[in-house]
């Protein structure tokens, strides 16, 4: 059973969060040849204080 696990921020809508899992799947079934029925995927919900790049979190301020 393949497991598509998708990290973002916080802010998305269920209707985008839909619409990508249904993209998703989409590709994974055409490429891999599997079944849509096998596909799961989890989306986490980040919020910009716990991700950085960098070494700056995602909430700082931009630095000019």
């Amino acid at each position: 059973m393949p497991m598509i696990r998708v990290e973002m921020f916080a802010g998305r809508t269920p209707e985008m969060k839909r619409a990508l899992a249904q993209e998703l799947t989409d590709a994974f079934t055409r490429v891999t040849g599997v079944s849509a029925d096998s596909v799961s995927l989890v989306f986490t919900d980040v919020d910009k204080g716990d991700w950085a790049q960098a070494g700056r979190l995602y909430s700082d301020p931009a630095s000019d």
